[in-house]
């Protein structure tokens, strides 16, 4: 499946693509009025395109925007000492990125492309000094960084002990709910992310996504082509990621 923003502006006429990527982004296409979406569209920047590896903001840099992805994929990685570095987040369009570096100041990590992807800009200062004028929309960017926030413990607390077999099928779920909430196929959908990726952001290595992927197909519960995934069983994928099993700690 590829990637882009809807057609369609949720009811609010005349709205700019990229002030639909952000109204998106901010879950709030169905709670502002058309006057109240045109100030916004103020403040929103033209599309930016990021090539495939290019960087959107560098680890420690000082938090100025929000970022609201309109196509493609992004990565967000953290370097945690000299020698180390975790994936620790992915973005798909209809995403709001710099939300953790509100508190901060700066910016906790460092984000690119996996592909080719466009992003709108939202720069916070204006935001903020609009969110006084809007109740609504400062409300509706309250629910989105709380609901980020609260999706990454639950995908903390349901990947952390578990077997590869669950981290995995727990991961594939969480994407396809993704999907689906962006109004995408939930069973069929495109997914630029390497294995190496996929097993950084897990805690697995490239080979054992390898394996567990090769087990899947065979047990037909998802069908992969290069970057392809289609989903053929998601109530036992589901099963798979509630189950409670752990690894087993060796004597």
């Amino acid at each position: 499946m590829t990637s882009h923003c809807k057609d369609g502006h949720g009811g609010v006429k005349g709205a700019s693509g990229s002030l639909w990527c952000c109204l998106n982004a901010l879950c709030s296409s169905q709670g502002l009025a058309s006057e109240e979406a045109a100030l916004l569209d103020e403040i929103v920047s033209s599309p930016l395109r990021l090539e495939k590896r290019a960087v959107l903001y560098e680890q420690e840099a000082p938090f100025d925007s929000l970022y609201a992805v309109c196509t493609g994929c992004l990565k967000q990685e953290t370097a945690v000492n000299e020698t180390e570095t975790l994936l620790t987040s992915f973005w798909l369009p209809g995403d709001l990125i710099g939300c953790d570096a509100i508190g901060l100041g700066r910016y906790p990590a460092t984000v690119s492309a996996l592909e080719t992807a466009t992003v709108c800009r939202l720069p916070f200062a204006r935001l903020e000094a609009l969110t006084q004028r809007l109740p609504r929309l400062r409300r509706q960017l309250q629910c989105t960084t709380s609901r980020a926030r609260h999706e990454e413990r639950i995908i903390l607390h349901q990947l952390l002990s578990r077997t590869a077999e669950a981290r995995l099928a727990c991961f594939l779920l969480v994407v396809s709910d993704c999907f689906h909430r962006r109004g995408y196929s939930p069973t069929h959908f495109r997914l630029p992310v390497s294995r190496n990726d996929i097993g950084s952001y897990l805690g697995l290595t490239q080979e054992t996504v390898g394996r567990t992927l090769a087990t899947y197909q065979s047990q037909r519960l998802l069908r992969v082509n290069g970057r392809e995934y289609q989903l053929l069983d998601l109530a036992q994928l589901e099963r798979l990621a509630s189950s409670t099993g752990r690894r087993q700690k060796r004597p």
